[in-house]
């Protein structure tokens, strides 16, 4: 039986690793017959995904993973199956991206102040990729210091340690989203905007990891649903199997795709 996988991200990504043809021989190779790339704020890797389809026997739908604002708080909106040439799309990579060079350095300053490790704002700079600094990067440029374990707020990150699964996007999630020590603000659109945009090129707008974002706070998940919202991403490795169960079963009470 094929498997299915709607939530990948490529090196066009900020939290990416691999290329598209790379991602696309991992999911032959794992039998999954119908993917999406569903990059942050950009459908650069949508064309390549596609090209390769045919030949790889793999149904690809157009994707991307959309940062928006909802009555304050920060969440990713999934969108499948739009027109990803529309050109509101390249618009909306170029704003974050001009964001995010310019917020680079304050970043580096406030993880320096919210870890005590001395983080080069040079070093890391030259790691990043466009100017671009995430979290993810400088996770990843702290944990792979041959003095890491040397400071106690690296280890839970360290192999062993409590939140080693997948270190570097933990790392993000505790230091970098929205409320934590090295949050710097981003301008976003609306959710609602966003919804409409994906509804104008033709997609569904699908609300992701829904436990990740609301922290606990289900109770905001109704005010969300009622924005025309399409489905909700209830099999995510951000969610615990009571979430996944939960989710699931809202999504079916308000008729949106699971």
């Amino acid at each position: 039986m094929a498997k299915i996988d709607l939530h990948i991200h490529s090196n066009f990504s900020d939290d990416g690793s691999y290329s598209v043809p790379e991602i696309m021989d991992m999911c032959k190779q794992s039998n999954i017959g119908v993917m999406s790339i569903t990059d942050h704020n950009t459908v650069r890797g949508v064309p390549q995904a596609l090209a390769l389809a045919g030949q790889m026997g793999i149904k690809v739908i157009p994707g991307v993973e959309l940062d928006c604002v909802c009555m304050g708080r920060n969440f990713h909106l999934l969108g499948y199956g739009f027109d990803y040439t529309d050109s509101v799309f390249a618009g909306i990579e170029q704003s974050i991206l001009e964001q995010e060079q310019k917020a680079a350095k304050e970043k580096i300053q406030l993880i320096r102040e919210a870890t005590g490790i001395p983080l080069g704002t040079q070093e890391v700079l030259e790691a990043s990729e466009g100017g671009v600094v995430t979290g993810e990067l400088i996770a990843e440029l702290l944990l792979k210091k041959e003095n890491a374990k040397d400071y106690p707020v690296l280890r839970p990150y360290l192999p062993g340690g409590k939140r080693s699964d997948n270190p570097y996007v933990n790392f993000y999630w505790d230091y970098f989203s929205q409320g934590k020590p090295a949050y710097v603000p981003i301008t976003y659109i609306s959710m609602e905007e966003a919804i409409a945009l994906l509804h104008a090129a033709g997609g569904i707008a699908v609300l992701a990891h829904p436990g990740q974002n609301l922290h606990g706070d289900y109770a905001f998940l109704q005010h969300i649903i009622r924005l025309d919202l399409d489905g909700m991403e209830a099999y995510s490795s951000y969610h615990c199997r009571m979430e996944i169960t939960y989710f699931s079963e809202i999504a079916g009470e308000n008729d949106l795709l699971i």
